[in-house]
Order: structure tokens, then sequence, then C-alpha cells
């Protein structure tokens, strides 16, 4: 029997974006051939790890890391555009998964960033994977936007937190994207209650830490922690706002919705719940219906 091929397009959106994985698993659980993936930040991170065919090591070490290991990943940046320059943690994961060039994988796959001052989106769909995943999360403020071919690179999600629009000339049986700025559920915690978490999110607190030791060294009360969190809620707004035109414009095959207020974009101690909500909501609106 030849298996159902598929676009998969994986959204922005922080830790929210664990989700991606539990879908990738409930996917190949049930017999499908993950063809194509178009991603953007978490997304791009999630897909380009899947692409080059290491994301059990990825998920282990991600559904394990502690609140030191964090500390030792963020990079504190000072006098630049973001809180901390990102390099340490991309090269964490490229010892952990390896580097491939996007060309040599064995499937089709695309990360989307943004160069801002032209108002225009970067596709990068050859070169080294993690140059494509590094730009992609460039998330505005809290990492330094990543600089390519004399331009200066952010979060793709400032203009295509869900990036369907790369897919269009795939030649699969489905396209299905996940959008991680869905409607908010009620109850959120009810996720999360099955399995014991940390009182506080290591990189929560560790943003915390870090932004109270450097509020003297940029300008007095020039940068809080409530200032982050006003950056963070209006880039998820902004984020929402945009995701919801691009599936009203470019209607995938199926969309499935994670809430928006399931967990803010830093809770990456919450991997296992978020996994497994992932492949629950696959099953739930999956199963079935690309049979």
């Amino acid at each position: 029997m030849t298996k159902k091929t598929v676009s998969l397009v994986l959204g922005s959106g922080g830790a929210r974006g664990l989700a991606h994985i539990g879908v990738i698993h409930w996917l190949e659980e049930h017999g499908y051939e993950i063809a194509s993936i178009s991603g953007c930040s978490m997304g791009a991170l999630v897909g380009g790890i899947y692409a080059i065919g290491k994301l059990e090591e990825f998920e282990r070490w991600v559904r394990a890391v502690t609140k030191s290991d964090m500390i030792k990943l963020l990079d504190l940046s000072l006098g630049a555009d973001g809180i901390f320059k990102g390099d340490r943690i991309i090269d964490t994961l490229r010892d952990m998964v390896g580097d491939s060039r996007i060309e040599d994988l064995p499937i089709a796959y695309t990360a989307v960033a943004a160069n801002i001052s032209r108002a225009k989106e970067v596709w990068f769909d050859e070169g080294p994977m993690f140059d494509a995943i590094r730009a992609s999360i460039s998330m505005p403020v809290f990492f330094n936007s990543f600089k390519y071919n004399g331009q200066n690179l952010v979060d793709g999600g400032i203009l295509n937190p869900v990036p369907i629009a790369p897919t269009f000339s795939d030649h699969t049986d489905v396209t299905i994207a996940v959008n991680l700025t869905g409607k908010p559920m009620k109850n959120p915690e009810a996720v999360f209650e099955a399995e014991p978490l940390q009182e506080v999110s290591p990189l929560s607190g560790v943003v915390s830490e870090f932004i109270n030791k450097i509020r003297s060294t940029i300008q007095p009360e020039s940068m809080t922690v409530g200032t982050f969190d006003i950056v963070a809620q209006s880039f998820e707004t902004m984020q929402g706002t945009i995701a919801r035109q691009k599936i009203a414009a470019y209607p995938p095959d199926h969309v499935l919705e994670v809430p928006k207020n399931l967990c803010t974009i830093l809770e990456f101690d919450k991997a296992s719940p978020l996994i497994r909500y992932g492949y629950e909501l696959a099953e739930k609106c999956l199963s079935g219906a690309i049979e």
C-alpha cells in the first residue's frame, strides 16, 4: 500500500512548538510520509531537525533540559539588538544532531525568516540547515538578528507565522498546517496536571535573572521583566492576526490549532505534556479525516 504524502507546515510560537513533535509522531505512526516541511521559528527548528533525521535525539534532550542547562546555553549580548546572542544554543544543537545542507536532505524543507528593513520574507531552501534555523528563530529583543548575505534577518513570524506558500509547488496528497496561535482554551493548566512540572519555567527564570543583572548596565529602568513580557505578548498577538489572514488566504487541507494560551513562548520545561498535546490534537483532528 502506497503511503499518503504530506506537506507539513509548522508554525511559530516558542515553546508551544514542541507540540509539533507530537504531530509528527502521530503522522509517522499512522503511515503517512512527510515529504515536505515548511517552518517558521520553532517550527523551522523542529522541522529541520526532523528533516536531518535526528528528532529522537532532540526530543530526549528537550524532555530532560534543566534550568542550569538553559543558563549555560544563553549567551548574554550587550550593546547589540537582542538580550542574547543565540549562538551557543545553535552550536549545541548542531553538535547534538549534526548539520546538513538543505538541498541534500531526503525531503523538501523551507525555513522562513524576515528582512524587516525591506518588509520581505526570506525563504531558506538551500544552504546550511542551522543558518536557516538561526535566522528563523531570531525573535526581536530576545535574540540578536542574524546577519546573512548582507541582510539582518529576524524571526519569520514577523511576516508569516504559518508559512503555507512554500508548499504550493509540492506534489503531495495533503497539506497540514499547525498554527500555534489558535483560540484560547479554558483551563489550559489541566493539560499539565498529569505530569509533575518544575514550579517555574527554567527559561523564564533565566530571562528574568539576566534582565535584572543588566538593567544598570544599559540604562536605569530601560529594561524590565515586565517590558520583555509586553514585547512577547505583543509579538504573539501580531502573529495570531497574521496567521489567521494567511490561513484564510491560502487554506491548507487541514489546520491544527494549538491554543495560544496553552503555555507561554518560554515554558520549555513543559516539553513532555506539550508533545503529548500535539499527538492528541492530531488524533482528534486527523483521525479518519485523511484516511
